[in-house]
C-alpha cells in the first residue's frame, strides 16, 4: 500500500506540473532571471496555505458556497486575458524581448502578478483546496502526512521549475525565442481567460 506521503506528492505533482498561467509566469522570471526566489517562495507559501485550507476542511465550506468561486472565475477571467494581451504585445514588440533591452521589473509587480495569477485562479482553489483537500480527508489520521507530500510536492516543482529555467538561457539570448515563448504565454493566458469566463 502507499503510503499516504507519497501519494500526496504524487497527486499534487500531477496537479500543478499541468501547463498554467502560474507555471508560465514561474518560467519566464526563471528564464530571464528575475527575483526568482521571491517567486518560487511566493508560489510554494501560496501552495501551503491552500492545501493546508483543504485538509482542515475548507474545501467542503467552499463546495457549499459556489457563488464565491464565480467572484473569482469572472476577476480571474478579466486579470488573464489582460495579461495575455500584455504578453501578446511583447511577442508583437521585438524591442521588448530581450532582457538587456528591458529593464527589470520590480519585485513588488512581480510578486503583485504572481500573487494575482495565483489566487484569482479559481482552478487554484479547485486543485488543491477541494480535490487535494478531499483526498486528504479520504487518509483520515493520516491527511496530514499526505498533506506533508502534497507540499514537498509544491516546493520540488516550483524550485525545479524557476531554478532550472535558467539553463535555457542561451536558448532565450534570441529575440525570435522570447518572441515565441511570449506569444505561447499569450494564447495560454487568453484561452485559459476565455474558458474560464464562459465556465
Amino acid at each position: 500500500m502507499t503510503s499516504p506521503v507519497v501519494f500526496g506528492f504524487l497527486s499534487s505533482l500531477t496537479l500543478i506540473a499541468a501547463i498554467g498561467t502560474q507555471n508560465a509566469f514561474v518560467l519566464r522570471q526563471g528564464i530571464r532571471r528575475e527575483h526568482v526566489a521571491a517567486v518560487v517562495a511566493l508560489c510554494t507559501v501560496s501552495d501551503v496555505v491552500l492545501i493546508v485550507a483543504g485538509i482542515a476542511g475548507f474545501g467542503a465550506l467552499v463546495t457549499t458556497h459556489p457563488e464565491a468561486l464565480s467572484v473569482a472565475r469572472f476577476g480571474g477571467a478579466a486579470f488573464l486575458i489582460g495579461y495575455g494581451a500584455l504578453a501578446a504585445r511583447r511577442a508583437v514588440r521585438p524591442s521588448a524581448l530581450t532582457p538587456s533591452e528591458e529593464g527589470p521589473a520590480r519585485l513588488v509587480g512581480v510578486l503583485l502578478t504572481c500573487a494575482a495569477l495565483t489566487w484569482l485562479n479559481p482552478h487554484v482553489y479547485l486543485d488543491t483546496v477541494v480535490l487535494l483537500g478531499a483526498l486528504a480527508n479520504e487518509h483520515r489520521e493520516d491527511r496530514w502526512l499526505f498533506g506533508v507530500g502534497a507540499v514537498t510536492a509544491s516546493a520540488v516543482w516550483f524550485v525545479c521549475l524557476g531554478f532550472g529555467a535558467r539553463r535555457l538561457a542561451g536558448l532565450f539570448s534570441s529575440p525570435m525565442t522570447w518572441r515565441v515563448l511570449d506569444a505561447l504565454i499569450a494564447v495560454t493566458m487568453i484561452g485559459l481567460g476565455i474558458t474560464l469566463a464562459l465556465g
